[in-house]
């Protein structure tokens, strides 16, 4: 871990977040060699932070070693230029479990993803995100999605609590994130502005953040992942730049043509958000594998589809450079 606060080298990014996919081999094995060259791209190509091993790095599909050694590998290769922050979840024990083994590994920082399987009640997952936080020294981002869906009263107990920095919306219900952040702004001394300053962080984590990243910038909320940077960096860099610049000509053309189509294309199949990634990493040339089960691969003619995305994507970073 590196001296400055996680929080201040995450408050004002000079980049995309970077959620890296995990390669594997033809075996099925974790590669590492590619993995390593993945997010020393990334960090090369510019991102802010990489976040190892969570949704998009396929958490779900890795055992403890392999979450661990691919934590390690993205410490290692990052160097400190950035900080790394890797996934943890399951039920309590499990999640303590991966909390523990991501300190080991040298992380930055955590991302709590739901708790497995189970519809718990405010009071439980308050519980369940406490234990997390008190099992490592890693300062914590709290994931909101599917079975993790928190009041503004919880939230504001979560900004209370050592070693939790910061939420993670993947709900996407902006009445009830502006209703959340007001919470933490009136309820929780010295908390600063929503994505700055000293005080608690929040972040858009919808699936192609970019898509929704508007209407969250509108609620102060100005850190967002990035999926797109895996496969399409510079498109992913001149969307953050324009966002950062209030260019927001350039952020309609970029969501025209690429980012819409990219979505639509998404939500063809299950799993996409995911498994259409590491296809398009495929496709920009470094072998990563396919998901694992139950995963599956995106179909032949909607690679091909996701091919065409990528190639308008980049005519229009062309465009722009002509302009």
């Amino acid at each position: 871990m590196t001296s400055a606060p996680l929080v201040a080298r995450l408050a004002a990014p000079s980049g995309p977040l970077f959620f890296p996919v995990t390669p594997y081999g033809p075996g099925g094995e974790v590669d590492l060699d590619v993995f390593r060259t993945h997010v020393r791209r990334g960090v090369e190509a510019g991102a802010a932070a990489v976040f190892a091993c969570c949704g998009t790095g396929e958490f779900h599909a890795l055992t403890p070693e392999e979450f661990q050694a691919c934590v390690r590998a993205a410490v290692e290769e990052t160097g400190g230029r950035v900080p790394v922050l890797a996934g943890a979840g399951y039920g309590t024990a499990l999640a303590v479990r991966y909390a523990r083994l991501a300190e080991e590994a040298g992380a930055d920082g955590l991302l709590a993803m739901p708790p497995y399987l189970v519809l718990a009640g405010q009071e439980g997952l308050l519980r369940h995100y406490r234990e997390v936080a008190a099992a490592s020294s890693l300062p914590v981002i709290v994931y909101q999605r599917d079975n993790a869906v928190f009041t503004p009263d919880t939230v504001a107990e979560l900004a209370r609590t050592d070693g939790i920095v910061g939420l993670k919306d993947g709900l996407g219900d902006l009445d009830l994130m502006q209703r959340i952040i007001s919470a933490v702004r009136t309820g929780v001394p010295g908390d600063g502005e929503a994505s700055g300053g000293d005080g608690f962080l929040y972040f858009n984590g919808l699936p192609t953040a970019e898509q929704t990243q508007l209407a969250y910038r509108a609620l102060g909320v100005t850190l967002y992942s990035s999926a797109a940077f895996c496969f399409a960096p510079e498109i992913a860099l001149a969307f953050h730049r324009a966002l950062r610049s209030d260019d927001d000509a350039v952020v309609h053309r970029l969501l025209d043509g690429f980012y819409r189509p990219f979505v639509e294309l998404r939500a063809q199949g299950r799993g996409y958000a995911v498994a259409l990634v590491k296809a398009g990493v495929r496709l920009r040339g470094l072998d990563v594998g396919e998901v694992r089960p139950p995963l599956q691969e995106p179909t032949e003619d909607h690679v091909k589809r996701l091919a065409q995305v990528i190639e308008r994507g980049y005519a229009l970073l062309d465009e722009e450079a002509g302009r």
